[in-house]
């Protein structure tokens, strides 16, 4: 990380402790893990609901760190006089900063400023780590590229992967995530894109946030600190995301659908899905589908549309491979038994989308497990009995309900009338159930929001030898 201490002075003035040697060598990393103190770096506390960073200030000097950076009222009295006497025999310079936090996404901004890699911004209510992992593969052909991890697509997470990139990175994707207005602006403001993607609006955090509406306004702040000359792909078809888009940003937009789809004519590009053969022609070029589903398949058009705005050809995009995190679009046998595991999360849209998915398997018998879907307010009951319902119109051969509460009581009344119903209280049960219900060939669904802890039924079917497909 080739970042100098005198670039930080704009930021912050002149430090105390040490002052600034006239060398002014580059700072070896930029670190918050208390663990991993670097000798020649800057170390930054942050304060979180369970740690505190600030603890660690005294071993970060001591360690060798040429720079920290702290807030004063996290310190004891007296330990601010302390720390500066030990950072100036250390030679190790100090800035007092109102927010940490706020300090490290500044560290971020002014690092993204001298990359040259183009940075794409994704956010989205469902598909933002699948899309964002498409993107990542579709850029593969313009050299190395560098893509959120995990769950960092928060605070703290998108300054981290920002910090992490390099001048030999051709191409940043960043996950943008959200649970109340304000948060993607500062994100934005961040990363600073080139492209952005808002992949749906649905009702994933509307219990926070109150409709829709609401939702569609904090996902289009991604674009606040867009470049002027950038672009936002989205899906299209959305007239609440159309409306809240334009009421923010004036420059180029391009829409993608399928080419069977009631928006296909509002489309820039189109995509004609095959799902027997998982193909995707587009332009005349034939796709393989790296993931199954009609809802992979617009996050694709979605991938392909960045790659094309910076410059990849579709002849390179043929044969796309991706992995995705765990509980995602994840193929397992378990004792001949097909799992399609989505335990990772759920909001109302991905669970419709991994049922219809469910409902388009061939052979054998269908059956869900589904969970409750976390933060959705006062529409939470109408919302499961809305999927609950779905589940029954496709008219799948099983559905275990896993909630003891009033969601799964208004699933339970929805899904009245199928063929098998059961709900239980956790996932456990939920396994007993199955394994008087399964045989050899069927297919298994399982989603849930994350909290419902899902795939702790997955070692307790028929088998323990789960292997993937």
């Amino acid at each position: 990380m080739p970042l100098h201490l005198s670039q930080l002075q704009p930021l912050w003035g002149e430090p105390l402790g040490a002052g600034i040697a006239a060398s002014d060598p580059p700072l070896a990393a930029i670190g918050t893990d208390s663990r991993r103190p670097v000798a020649g770096g800057l170390f930054l506390p942050l304060v979180g609901e369970r740690f505190d960073g600030h603890a660690f200030l005294a071993d970060a000097i001591a360690a060798g760190s040429r720079a920290v950076v702290l807030q004063a009222e996290r310190l004891a009295p007296g330990r601010l006089e302390a720390l500066l006497d030990q950072a100036g025999r250390c030679g190790c310079s100090v800035w007092v900063v109102a927010d940490t936090l706020l300090a490290y996404q500044q560290l971020a901004t002014l690092w993204r400023r001298q990359l040259e890699a183009a940075v794409v911004a994704v956010t989205g209510s469902a598909g933002k780590t699948t899309t964002r992992e498409l993107i990542r593969v579709a850029l593969a052909s313009l050299g190395p590229v560098l893509a959120s991890r995990g769950n960092e697509n928060n605070d703290v997470g998108v300054p981290l992967t920002l910090l992490q990139a390099g001048r030999e990175h051709r191409a940043v994707v960043v996950e943008m995530g959200m649970r109340g207005l304000g948060e993607i602006e500062r994100l934005s403001s961040c990363a600073g894109p080139d492209v952005a993607v808002i992949t749906n609006i649905g009702t994933a955090h509307i219990g926070r946030l109150g409709s829709r509406e609401a939702i569609a306004q904090a996902k289009c702040e991604i674009t606040r600190s867009l470049a002027p000359d950038g672009v936002v792909v989205i899906p299209a078809g959305d007239p609440l995301l159309d409306g809240a888009l334009a009421g923010g940003w004036a420059g180029r937009v391009v829409r993608i659908a399928l080419a069977d789809e009631p928006a296909a004519h509002q489309a820039d590009w189109l995509g004609a899905l095959d799902e027997t053969n998982h193909t995707l022609v587009v332009d005349g070029e034939e796709l393989e589908l790296p993931l199954e589903g009609r809802h992979h398949a617009r996050n694709l058009m979605l991938a392909l549309a960045v790659a094309r705005e910076l410059g990849v050809e579709l002849t390179a995009l043929r044969q796309l491979q991706v992995e995705l995190p765990g509980g995602r679009s994840r193929r397992l046998d378990c004792g001949g038994v097909r799992l399609l595991d989505e335990t990772y999360n759920a909001s109302p849209e991905a669970v419709l989308a991994s049922l219809d998915l469910l409902a388009r398997q061939n052979g054998g018998r269908r059956f869900a497990v589904l969970g409750t879907m976390l933060e959705l307010g006062e529409q939470s009951l109408e919302l499961h009995r809305g999927v609950a319902q779905r589940a029954g119109e496709l008219a799948l051969d099983g559905l275990v309900i896993v909630d003891a509460g009033a969601e799964g009581a208004a699933m339970e009344q929805a899904a009245a009338g199928m063929a098998r119903l059961a709900r239980v209280a956790t996932p456990e049960q939920a396994a007993a159930v199955l394994r008087g219900w399964l045989a050899p060939g069927d297919t298994v669904l399982l989603k849930a929001s994350r909290g419902v802890a899902l795939e702790r039924l997955i070692p307790l079917l028929p088998t323990s030898a789960v292997g993937a497909l």
